[in-house]
């Protein structure tokens, strides 16, 4: 299994695309927009500039990742000899099963379909194909290049053997993976997600402000990163899908997305992608953050 297509050229697909790449898998990322891949193709560029100026890796190592990568707007092309799809699109139901419709068409009979979803049901997803048993998540973690885990979702039908090529390819990639089985959230999200929540609706009601909460849990529980500014990271927008898709799929209120949450995501604050969520972060400079502006209306 060498050949891969990866769909989708934010954020996620770019960093799985990287990591193929980076372990001598012919890649190919698609994207309806030339910009998006072109940005995409900065952004990998730059990543690998940072492991090279950490001594993670050598130039030689950049040199052969770059030449492992192309680019394709058109998926019916790009995906006809692939032996692995990775689908890393947005959180969306109706696009996912669209997505999945047209590789079960495109693709090979023996071409894996796996997806990035962090809280669709894998089961749902496989129904859009004729290859139930070919389906499955390969929920990687962010940021990809340097995060360990890869969650692998089996659906209904997921059969043994996928799992278990599946599980090979993650470790090939350095990944540490772990299998669960397919209900709302999966393990990452059904567990992160309430306690973003949580910390949400404790200064929606005033218990503390974002500087508080995120210093409790940082300095208290050892969390490498405070609950608020993960949300901002994660994006205020894909929490609140996925808390939805909890709240839906358990019909437990427990999960109900916090109100606050709800407004930010209505006033286009959504964190880091937008320069404004729980902190204001400098124009161009991500990982600056300036506390103290935030205002709970």
């Amino acid at each position: 299994m060498k050949n891969i297509a990866i769909i989708g050229s934010g954020q996620m697909g770019n960093g799985i695309a990287h990591v193929f790449a980076q372990n001598g898998f012919q890649v190919t990322l698609i994207d309806i927009n030339q910009d998006a891949l072109d940005r995409a193709m900065q952004t990998i560029n730059g990543n690998l500039d940072r492991q090279i100026v950490k001594g993670n890796i050598t130039e030689e190592t950049k040199a052969s990742t770059i030449s492992n990568l192309k680019t394709n707007t058109d998926l019916k092309v790009a995906v006809s000899n692939a032996d692995l799809v990775v689908e890393a699109a947005t959180e969306n139901l109706d696009l996912k099963l669209k997505i999945f419709a047209d590789l079960d068409t495109f693709t090979k009979a023996e071409c894996i379909l796996a997806s990035n979803t962090s809280s669709i049901s894998i089961t749902k997803i496989a129904a859009a194909t004729k290859r139930g048993e070919k389906v499955i998540g390969m929920h990687f973690m962010n940021p990809v290049p340097i995060m360990k885990l890869v969650e692998i979702i089996r659906g209904y039908r997921t059969s043994d053997e996928v799992t278990k090529t599946i599980f090979q390819i993650a470790e090939k990639l350095g990944k540490t993976p772990v299998e669960v089985n397919d209900y709302p959230g999966f393990i990452a999200n059904r567990i992160l997600m309430p306690m973003i929540n949580e910390a949400i609706y404790s200064l929606y009601e005033n218990v503390a402000g974002v500087y508080e909460i995120d210093t409790v849990m940082k300095l208290g529980m050892a969390h490498p990163m405070g609950p608020l500014q993960l949300a901002d990271f994660i994006g205020l927008d894909t929490c609140l899908s996925i808390l939805r898709v909890l709240q839906e799929g358990f019909g437990n209120p427990k999960y109900a997305p916090c109100p606050l949450l709800v407004n930010m995501v209505a006033s286009g604050n959504l964190g880091v992608k937008t320069g404004q969520g729980f902190y204001q972060y400098t124009k161009g400079v991500k990982d600056l953050i300036v506390a103290g502006n935030f205002k709970n209306k």
